[in-house]
């Protein structure tokens, strides 16, 4: 039994519903196996010490009968003991034995009789035969006729009694061997329904593998398998949203490759044909080649954002605490030299926190970018760094209230940024940092009708080394730092 489950527990192309068939009925006959082994030596045990009792309830009446008249045995005869299913053996301490009248069998005595009969105390009960070799219980009792030491011994046949045990054990046997039967069928079923939403998940990824549909499975129950089946759509779920905006994002790249590609074929066929024909008047070439150095500068522009969009979501800590003013500050160095004739109104204060200062630095690049891009000549961008909150404005001509749930959108352009210079990916980068880093923008206008748009991000205004932390029951809670 144990090698054949072995046998069938190690075999992993074996279908899981036969496993666990196999391991419930293997796990029933064990307990069966053990209840019947139980059950049979408990009985047998009880069945004999019953009987041994009886035996030396009789031995005791008998004593008394025999003991005035022993080697006559009391008047005791065969037939008066065959009434009462019992052999009556004496056996004196010199080992002589005393037979009943008319005994045709006598029991077989052993040394454990005659050490009663010559010590005269306790008693003894064994398995033994008769003269023609009958099973028979025997018991001995000690006897005395005040002159000699005897044992009284007498033993019941157990014919009837193991008859009784062999059907108890072939009992057990049968319903045991149906037990295991009916749970190998009901674990089948159980096995079978039990894994059914399993089942279901191995048709859908094959589905998905044959057919390429991502397609969700309807959940049933309240069970851990249910369970698994809602992760299971979510992950459906989220890879078919992964592929749409994959696809989303390849087609809106495609559609703004397109333009500044046919433009530069065309200006290299323009290159091409006036080293050919010399059709070109003085001066166009210098154009053509600046107008080329501009697309290849669209294009770099274009391949970073994508790479940049094409990262993970997840932000892995820097080390060290970042001050976000130093951030704000590197980007406004970039931003005045883009805009030379704009004013820059700045107030910053202390925000330090954990993250990526090249990733946060570029968001708030093309924020600042985004405001030069639309502010005009001699115009003021206003950059306030208050609390957990950084706010870029400018005084362009603002954002639609059509366009404003839009702006973050990947290739997203209104019809006043068309033609205009840039990827289109710069916000959908923003977005991306700061959600990575744990905050939230968003756009609004002015009051004056400019671009405003405000970051929001988890930090402190105090430095981390004026911070300490204090642990109680209830939990861990930062603190400023005391003053000695």
């Amino acid at each position: 039994m144990i090698r054949w489950l072995r046998s069938v527990l190690s075999v992993s192309n074996r279908p899981l519903h036969d496993r666990l068939t196999a391991l419930i009925s293997a796990a029933v006959a064990g307990a069966v196996a053990i209840t019947g082994i139980a059950a049979y030596v408990i009985t047998t045990v009880a069945v004999y010490d019953q009987l041994d009792r009886e035996l030396v309830d009789i031995a005791a009446v008998t004593s008394n009968w025999i003991s005035g008249d022993i080697e006559s045995m009391g008047g005791l005869n065969s037939d008066a003991l065959a009434t009462a299913n019992v052999t009556v053996l004496v056996i004196r301490s010199d080992n002589r034995t005393i037979a009943p009248p008319g005994a045709t069998t006598v029991l077989v005595p052993s040394a454990r009789e005659m050490a009663v009969a010559r010590t005269q105390t306790g008693s003894s009960a064994r398995t033994g035969v008769d003269t023609e070799g009958n099973a028979y219980r025997i018991v001995a009792v000690p006897l005395t006729d005040g002159v000699n030491h005897y044992a009284l011994v007498l033993g019941r046949p157990l014919q009837a009694t193991d008859e009784i045990l062999r059907i108890l054990a072939f009992s057990l046997l049968t319903f045991g061997l149906l037990a295991v039967l009916v749970a190998g069928a009901i674990g089948w079923v159980i096995a079978r329904s039990g894994l059914e939403p399993i089942q279901r998940l191995t048709e859908a990824v094959i589905r998905v593998t044959e057919t390429d549909q991502l397609e969700a499975i309807e959940p049933g129950g309240m069970d851990e398998l249910t369970d698994l089946t809602r992760s299971f759509n979510t992950m459906m779920s989220t890879l078919a949203s992964s592929r749409d905006r994959q696809r989303r994002l390849i087609g809106d790249a495609g559609h703004e490759l397109r333009t500044p590609l046919t433009s530069l074929r065309t200006n290299v066929e323009l290159l091409i044909a006036d080293d050919r024909q010399g059709m070109l008047p003085p001066g166009a070439r210098s154009e053509i080649l600046r107008d080329i150095a501009a697309q290849l500068g669209e294009f770099t522009q274009l391949i970073g954002d994508l790479v940049h969009l094409s990262r993970e979501d997840k932000v892995e800590p820097h080390p060290e605490p970042i001050d976000l003013r130093d951030v704000v500050n590197s980007a406004l160095t970039r931003a005045r030299r883009r805009g030379p004739g704009l004013r820059f109104d700045v107030e910053l204060e202390p925000l330090f926190l954990v993250g990526e200062p090249d990733s946060l630095e570029r968001a708030i690049t093309n924020l600042l970018d985004n405001a030069v891009k639309f502010s005009p000549p001699g115009g003021t961008i206003t950059v306030r760094l208050v609390g957990d909150r950084v706010r870029i404005a400018d005084e362009g001509p603002g954002i639609a209230e059509a366009d404003l749930p839009h702006v973050f959108d990947r290739f997203y352009r209104s019809d006043k940024a068309r033609n205009t210079p840039g990827s289109g990916l710069g916000l959908s980068i923003v977005a991306q940092t700061i959600k990575a880093h744990g905050g939230w923008v968003k756009a609004g206008r002015t009051e004056a009708g400019g671009a405003e748009f405000t970051i929001r991000l988890p930090g402190s205004s105090i430095p981390p080394e004026e911070l300490t932390e204090i642990t109680d029951g209830e939990g861990t809670v930062v603190l400023p730092r005391l003053s000695s």
